[in-house]
């Protein structure tokens, strides 16, 4: 296995997968740091707190995309959790877009709530992206339902992207 590699192969399949258990966890340790960013921020206004929890989340999302996701912070901490379980492999290709997506949203917010710091008039637009990565994250970690991945399959079906040898179906 690669060390610089978004998946690895396993017998039986012609794709590369990740484990389903693990990044449904990585999610799930996501979503409780946004939230608790997002309870900070919109709640109490104490905005100070979500730079530092989205700057961690574009560090993650960097780490798992351009070295390796089994490298990146809330993975390695997800495996603690999963680690006894058996693994479900899931196809990388639809993970590795929707990692794609997770990093624009948070780098997005990142960069908001620097202002957000000084000048209260970006509130709505960090608390819609806020509001949009945490229904997100819900979703994947309460019903293993990617909404990354089932865009990547729209997205493939309309020719916006082109087909792949490994485009395996996503669960």
């Amino acid at each position: 296995m690669s060390v610089l590699s978004f998946g690895y192969y396993i017998d039986g399949k012609p794709y590369k997968v990740l484990d389903e258990r693990r990044m449904r966890a990585s999610a799930g340790i996501m979503m409780l740091l946004g939230t608790i960013a997002t309870i900070n921020g919109f709640v109490l206004h104490q905005y100070t707190i979500i730079p530092y929890i989205m700057g961690f989340f574009v560090l993650n999302f960097l780490i798992g995309l351009f070295i390796n996701p089994q490298y990146s912070p809330t993975v390695l901490l997800a495996w603690l959790f999963v680690r006894r379980q058996s693994k479900i492999p899931i196809g990388a290709v639809q993970k590795k877009f929707a990692w794609s997506i997770g990093l624009l949203l948070s780098t997005s917010i990142f960069i908001l709530s620097l202002y957000l710091q000084t000048d209260e008039s970006y509130f709505h637009n960090v608390c819609m992206l806020c509001m949009l990565c945490l229904l997100m994250l819900y979703l994947e970690t309460a019903f293993a339902i990617c909404v990354g991945c089932k865009v990547y399959d729209l997205a493939i079906r309309a020719k916006l992207l082109p087909r792949t040898k490994e485009r395996p179906n996503c669960m």
